[in-house]
């Protein structure tokens, strides 16, 4: 009992709190009081998770016959494009409406991963895409851990893209991407690791670690809102962004200088 408590990460949904959650700690608290479990509370952590809705956005039920059924989804685009789909599809905790459309974007995406083994050049040192290369490790493993899978799945997507533009990519670029797809389309990944020449299972192998240099975004994107609507956009060099450095050229923007039309300027926030 002390080798496995206490429970680290408890995920379950809202609607089950008066039952699985209270009924949980109640049982808990009484097995701490006689003296069978050596902890206080039942989960270090808890995280709720959002409710799939059917796609007429109701709670998917067999008295209205709107409830998918996994298996024809996995029997028709495969495991992988499942989960990564209920992954991307919005943020964990929320409730999301299911989306045959947002399925048929995931299988896309992974069609475009499996392709990209026809660009590497197991000559090729790297190159220019490096950098998001690093920024996307960097993304991926915080919002892993904050559970920001939704955001993480489109960081990939973002390289994945820039990835297409390449003539070539590197083999250890292509392994990089593969390894932090892996928790979310692990079949489809295991596959390409040992098409690299891998012998060690992926699930085995090290998460990867950025390098902070190259992790160093090039350009800042400062959005400029006035009465919080957003008016414009400015590029800084990443070097270049400072306060006051923000001020001065969203002052100097034509489109910022016509929406303040001259009018005083009450309060600055950066």
């Amino acid at each position: 009992e002390k080798y496995w408590s206490p429970v680290d990460f408890y995920v379950g949904g809202a609607e089950h709190a008066t039952r699985h959650l209270i009924y949980a700690r109640f049982w808990h608290k009484f097995l701490f009081d006689i003296g069978a479990v050596n902890y206080d509370e039942p989960f270090n952590r808890l995280q709720n998770v959002g409710l799939i809705l059917a796609e007429d956005g109701r709670k998917m039920s067999k008295r209205w016959g709107n409830v998918i059924n996994p298996d024809d989804v996995v029997k028709q685009y495969g495991a992988d494009a499942m989960r990564v789909y209920e992954m991307f599809m919005g943020p964990f905790n929320q409730p999301c409406a299911w989306s045959a459309n947002g399925l048929v974007g995931a299988k896309r995406f992974l069609d475009k991963v499996w392709a990209l083994q026809e660009k590497i050049d197991k000559k090729s040192s790297g190159g220019k895409i490096d950098g998001l290369v690093h920024r996307t490790i960097k993304k991926v493993t915080e919002d892993i851990e904050a559970m920001r899978f939704n955001t993480a799945i489109a960081k990939m997507m973002e390289l994945i893209n820039e990835m297409n533009k390449e003539t070539s990519i590197s083999i250890s670029n292509f392994k990089f991407l593969i390894s932090i797809l892996s928790p979310f389309a692990p079949h489809i990944c295991e596959e390409l690791w040992k098409e690299m020449g891998e012998k060690e299972s992926l699930a085995l192998s090290l998460w990867p670690k950025y390098d902070e240099k190259l992790a160093k975004a090039e350009t800042i994107t400062v959005v400029i809102q006035i009465n919080g609507r957003v008016r414009d956009n400015i590029e800084f060099q990443a070097t270049e962004i400072s306060e006051e450095a923000a001020k001065e050229a969203a002052l100097s923007s034509e489109t910022v200088k016509k929406y303040i039309n001259g009018a005083e300027i009450k309060k600055v926030i950066y």
